[in-house]
């Protein structure tokens, strides 16, 4: 597992050449596609979420495809479609985006509510039915979808339902003056993305996969993890809280966090550093909390104050 851990670091590794002064968002980034996960991004317009979905599919040897999410694009450009061949009389299938490995679906809060549940139905199955007909999507099949704040012209909120189907939701947020600096230079000549190599291919990947499933969580921390959901339920400025699936969810991203970390069983803290991002868009804040200018991501720094981490040989009750 020591080797494929520095494999998922020299990954991170390519792909901080174009996305510069942001490692924790690779991390992150890295984590979920390991827990087989997809990713939100949510940040306005400019900070490199393409970049950098681009990047992890050419670091990770992948084939990807992307998406620009528009009011016309349909639920066919996402699943594909039959058209009748007239020499063989017969219909041929002619496949849509999601039939890759890493799909960047770009402003996905631009598009209809239609074309959205398609997505989102390929992201929870894992195929597309065209025409009566199931196929798979290669394996492994990661999705990154960005949105826009709400607010911009054209968006619209994803409903609960869809936001639960990513694993976690990030911002990546502007560069700091030095990081900003140094992506000018880096971009003075040269495209970074060019520069980019494979470090892993798709097998290998599956493989990285495979080990985290099988990383050890005592039952102390699984007690911790769903004590903490359990808190978000109950919380005085929260309507909506974690969901028995994003207690899951924790646990999956905590497993990712351990590997990254080179340990074969999870922590407290990796579960500490899953439970923010997992959480941040499974919540759904108060009218009193809306008022009082609360936000969610202070609501769950609170939630992991309340909720005694476990010690060494201590239960959680």
């Amino acid at each position: 597992m020591e080797e494929m851990g520095k494999k998922a670091h020299l990954v991170m590794d390519e792909v901080k050449k174009v996305i510069i002064g942001k490692d924790e968002c690779i991390e992150k980034v890295m984590g979920a596609i390991l827990a087989r996960g997809h990713v939100l991004l949510e940040d306005v317009p400019g900070v490199g979420k393409t970049e950098m979905a681009l990047a992890f599919s050419r670091a990770m040897g992948i084939q990807s495809n992307r998406v620009q999410f528009t009011p016309d694009v349909m639920p066919s450009d996402i699943t594909g479609f039959s058209m009748y061949q007239k020499e063989t009389e017969n219909f041929v299938y002619y496949p849509g985006a999601a039939m890759c490995n890493l799909l960047l679906a770009d402003e996905i809060n631009r598009t209809s509510p239609k074309t959205q549940s398609a997505l989102l139905e390929v992201m929870e199955e894992g195929n597309v039915t065209v025409d009566g007909i199931t196929r798979e999507v290669p394996k492994p099949f990661i999705v990154i979808a960005t949105q826009n704040p709400i607010g911009f012209f054209g968006t619209q909120r994803l409903p609960e339902a869809q936001m639960d189907r990513f694993l976690i939701c990030i911002s990546i947020g502007y560069p700091a003056v030095e990081d900003e600096i140094e992506m000018l230079k880096s971009r003075h000549n040269e495209e970074p993305l060019d520069g980019v190599r494979a470090i892993i291919n798709g097998g290998e990947l599956l493989e990285m996969q495979d080990k985290v499933e099988n990383i050890f969580i005592h039952d102390d921390v699984y007690r911790y993890i769903v004590r903490l959901a359990a808190k978000t339920r109950e919380h005085s400025l929260l309507e909506l809280g974690i969901s028995p699936r994003g207690a899951l969810a924790v646990g999956r991203m905590a497993r990712a966090y351990a590997f990254l970390r080179e340990r074969d069983f999870v922590s407290p803290k990796d579960v500490k550093s899953a439970f923010f991002d997992v959480g941040v868009h499974r919540i759904r804040l108060s009218q009193k909390a809306r008022v009082d200018g609360r936000d969610a991501a202070g609501v769950l720094v609170e939630v992991l104050g309340q909720v005694k981490e476990p010690a060494p040989g201590e239960k959680v009750r």
